[in-house]
Formats: structure tokens, sequence, C-alpha cells
């Protein structure tokens, strides 16, 4: 019965899906090498280099002399800080496990993977929506390949959107999952991908806005519940104090 084996046939296709939305980002590596791509992927390599050299103390206190020339930039209150952590972590776990990776290759290979990681997030944030599985595989299939979401997560293309598309997508379907279920768990696991939304990307702001509207739009229509009381009130307030910890949001939060 092919009913039964339904479960492990929607693992293997979303396993395939993030596999599709990795191999279509790295063509430029396999058919000319790994680069980083210019401008702003360049700062945001040579501030990762810095960082997995010199530790997150360092970095956070570095005045750099040759950036915004002639005035200097003070690094660690100029910068969303997720991109450059993420992958300095990713260096300090391989190099604890003593499995040598360059710092280049990880900044090179890191929004391909992360968007491998959107797929799923993906699925999942649909099927918690529709309480379709099939409907989240379609979703996920569709982000894999969307020309927009592929053009801000080539290889190489180290920027900030490469891991805020992830923790966008991962914030939505845990605030879903959270008014879905009322459970504080599920809310404060949504703050925490909320708080590293707010450490990649300026468009933080597409969150905090959306959410308070959804939340006003279900008092306006009259199903404000205690789930979602429970769910606004753990997410907003936990969300923005975290949030205040990244110095350039600071009290903008």
């Amino acid at each position: 019965n092919l009913k039964e084996y339904a479960p492990i046939f929607k693992i293997i296709i979303l396993f395939l899906i993030a596999l599709l939305a990795f191999a279509v980002r790295v063509f430029s590596v396999i058919r000319y090498e790994s680069v980083i791509h210019e401008f702003d992927p360049w700062f945001n390599f040579r501030t990762t280099k810095y960082l997995a050299q010199e530790g997150l103390y360092q970095f956070w206190n570095w005045f750099d002399s040759e950036s915004w020339y002639p005035l200097g930039r003070v690094i660690g209150g100029t910068i969303f800080p997720g991109i450059m952590v993420t992958s300095a972590s990713i260096k300090w776990i391989a190099d604890f496990l003593s499995f040598p990776i360059d710092i280049r290759n990880v900044c090179v290979f890191l929004a391909p993977v992360f968007a491998g990681l959107t797929s799923i997030s993906t699925y999942f944030f649909t099927k918690e929506c529709t309480n379709r599985s099939e409907a989240g595989l379609f979703a996920a299939l569709f982000i894999s390949i969307v020309p927009s979401y592929i053009s801000r997560s080539v290889a190489g293309s180290y920027d900030n959107e490469g891991v805020a598309i992830w923790a966008l997508i991962t914030t939505f379907w845990l605030w879903v999952k959270a008014v879905n279920t009322g459970s504080i768990l599920w809310s404060v696991l949504c703050t925490l991908s909320y708080f590293y939304m707010v450490a990649a990307w300026g468009g933080y702001n597409f969150i905090i806005n959306i959410i308070p509207i959804f939340v006003l739009g279900t008092i306006f229509i009259n199903r404000f519940s205690m789930k979602i009381y429970v769910a606004y009130s753990v997410f907003y307030v936990i969300g923005t104090v975290l949030a205040m910890f990244i110095p350039i949001v600071g009290f903008n939060a």
C-alpha cells in the first residue's frame, strides 16, 4: 500500500527540493571558481575574516580606518552582524572538530546552504497555514527556484539576505505555530528567530510591522483569542528587548 510510504516519499521529495535549491545556486563555482562577488559581499567577507581571526570582542570594537575613507568606520555599531557571526561560528566549529576549511569557502557556500534551509522552512510554514503537506512541497519547490531569491543567494553573493530570508520565513512559520497552539515555547522560538533576523538584516522591519497589523486585524474581525494574546505578548516584549542588543538597532526597536 503506497499510502503507508507517503511520509517517507514526502521527506525524500523535500530533501531533493532542498538539494535543488543548493544546486541551482552553485553554477558559478562549478563553471568558474569559488570567489566572492563585488561590493557589499567583499566588505562582509573582509569583516568576517577579521572576526574569525581576532574574535568577537575585537570585532565588536574594531575601528576600520579603510572603510568610508577617510572618515573610517566603527564596525560593531554600523553593521548587522548576523551573517558574519554565522560564518565565523561555522569556521570555529569546523576547527574544533579538526575539519580544516577556509573561511572564504564558508562565505561562498553559506547562501546556497541557507537557501536549502529556506525551502524546508517554507514547507513547514505553508503546511502550518493550510494543513496540507502537498501545498507545503509546492511552496518549497517554488521558493527554491524563484529568480528574485536566487539573485540574492547565489554562491559568492555573500550578503545579508543570504541568511535573512531563511530567518524571515522561519519567524513567520513559528509565529503561525505559536498562534495556532497558544504555546509560550513556540512564541519564544519565534522570538529567537526574530532576534536572528534583526541581527542579520534591516528587513526585520517587515516582521515587526506585519505581525502587529495581523493582531490588529484579528481584533477588527473579532477573531482575537487568548492564544494570540499569549503569542503576541511574549513575541513583542522579549523580541523588542533582544533587538536592542544589536547596536545598530538600539532604541530604534
